[in-house]
């Protein structure tokens, strides 16, 4: 599998190496790595292009829209695996570049 290795993307394969097989909603994903939208969103589009992640759109039953969620697939569970080290240990990950300024 090949993929684009920058700190940002090493930062939300950590984001979801915390909790392997649970759906994630954007927004919280960019809580876990500091990232913001437009960082975040073309990284996850890319790892989803390239079987890393699966989507699906969850709808609102209180009218608001629907939210896209996230999670890893077999292969990309065992790219994480492959690729980056242990757990991080305790809350927040560290954010990408200097705060998750980028």
């Amino acid at each position: 599998m090949k993929l684009r290795k920058s700190p940002q993307t090493f930062v939300v394969l950590a984001a979801f190496q915390q909790t392997p097989g649970a759906w994630k909603y954007g927004y919280d994903i960019s809580k876990d790595t500091g990232l913001k939208s437009g960082s975040l969103y073309p990284i996850l589009m890319r790892l989803a292009e390239r079987g890393v992640l699966e989507t699906r759109w969850e709808a609102s039953e209180d009218g608001r829209p629907a939210r896209h969620m996230y999670r890893l697939t077999t292969s990309g569970w065992q790219y994480i695996r492959q690729t980056l080290p242990a757990k991080p240990r305790g809350g927040r990950l560290q954010p990408a570049l200097g705060g998750g300024k980028i």
